[in-house]
């Protein structure tokens, strides 16, 4: 996966690698545990070995490091970005829009941060 678009590189990148609807964006509690922290540095983040499979990709550019997409008034403070790059409009992407097929092979996506405050 590469990131495009930091607007620093200050903090870490929180990444959530999802393969069901309901663990996606925030897969903090996913069993399966495919979340984890970058330095936030652009460039690519290896995502490891991923069984085949259905998977959506959530990052947040936690510029502070606390952890968490800061908000104000509902609207990220911080960058966020999804796999597919979809259009983002009120609140998170669906599953099915940010979603990608994993079939065994190498996967690259590539996924732009946006800022909106």
């Amino acid at each position: 996966m590469a990131l495009a678009g930091l607007r620093s590189t200050k903090g870490q990148i929180l990444v959530c690698v999802a393969r069901l609807p309901s663990y996606f964006p925030d897969c903090s509690k996913d069993p399966d545990k495919r979340h984890f922290i970058v330095p936030a540095k652009g460039g690519p983040v290896p995502l490891g070995q991923l069984a085949p499979g259905t998977y959506a990709i959530a990052l947040i550019h936690d510029e502070n490091g606390n952890g968490k997409l800061d908000t104000f008034a509902g609207i990220p403070r911080e960058g966020v970005g999804f796999s597919r790059n979809p259009v983002l409009r009120f609140g998170a992407p669906s599953f099915r829009s940010a979603s990608f097929a994993v079939a065994g092979g190498a996967v690259e996506q590539d996924i732009k941060l946006k800022y909106f405050l």
